[in-house]
């Protein structure tokens, strides 16, 4: 059981992320954040974030030469959350073809591919895609502005279903298993997975830390978790 006090994430630092803008993020939802490239410090923490923005190929290989490769394969085995955030949602996929072909950690089965330009009525979508989107839940809607029980004891939860957050990206995974897709989002004539999770591993395509206080929530439900496995019960909806 962990020791009493703030829970201890470890931020990976391979050179290619928002790394203290999501360490402030962290804070304010009561959690205490190392930005680390040491394995030992990220096996230890409660709590892992794989955060990234950049080339897939670059942050594969930085990654290996970190030899973290194999610890961030261990964190998604060791049931402790996993979270990976834009090109850290990326990465956990098995392979990526952006400008090229690259092998990813592969903890969760799929690939990762380019958005493609296309209309939105009469407007031209460029990419990338910058800026505000929405997040549907999958299957039926729950209905704009009410929140959607299937996202609840998720990372996602008490959030309201078409909800805005906030995006920069080119590419987007696209997981095999379909069931573990959390929220959809739509680009142009492209639906693509904007969130998924699979047991102790969560992912988002959009920044919650540059979303305002509902992409702030899911660092709340992050540590709501790590509480509720250090007592051992399922954790419930944030305030």
């Amino acid at each position: 059981m962990r020791e009493s006090g703030p829970a201890r994430v470890a931020i990976v630092d391979y050179g290619m992320g928002n790394l203290f803008s999501i360490k402030h993020a962290c804070a304010f939802a009561g959690l205490q954040a190392v930005i680390t490239a040491a394995g030992e410090e990220i096996v230890a923490a409660d709590a892992v974030i794989l955060p990234g923005m950049g080339a897939f190929g670059d942050a594969m290989q930085i990654l290996r030469d970190l030899d973290l490769v194999e610890v961030l394969r261990d964190v998604a085995q060791s049931g402790k959350p996993l979270l990976g955030v834009c090109l850290g949602m990326q990465l956990l996929m098995a392979e990526s073809f952006e400008f090229g072909r690259h092998q990813g950690l592969g903890i969760i089965e799929g690939d990762v591919v380019s958005l493609q330009e296309g209309m939105d009525g009469a407007r031209r979508l460029k990419v990338p895609q910058v800026g505000w989107n929405r997040v549907w839940r999958t299957g039926q809607a729950a209905g704009e502005g009410a929140a959607s029980p299937a996202w609840r004891d998720t990372l996602l939860d008490s959030l309201s279903d078409g909800e805005f957050m906030y995006f920069v990206h080119s590419f987007y995974p696209r997981p095999a298993d379909p069931g573990v897709t959390l929220s959809l989002t739509r680009y142009g004539p492209v639906e693509f997975t904007s969130s998924l999770a699979r047991g102790n591993v969560f992912a988002c395509q959009f920044h919650p830390e540059r979303s305002g206080p509902q992409g702030l929530r899911i660092y709340r439900n992050l540590a709501a978790r790590i509480t509720a496995a250090a007592v051992g019960r399922a954790p419930g909806p944030t305030s």
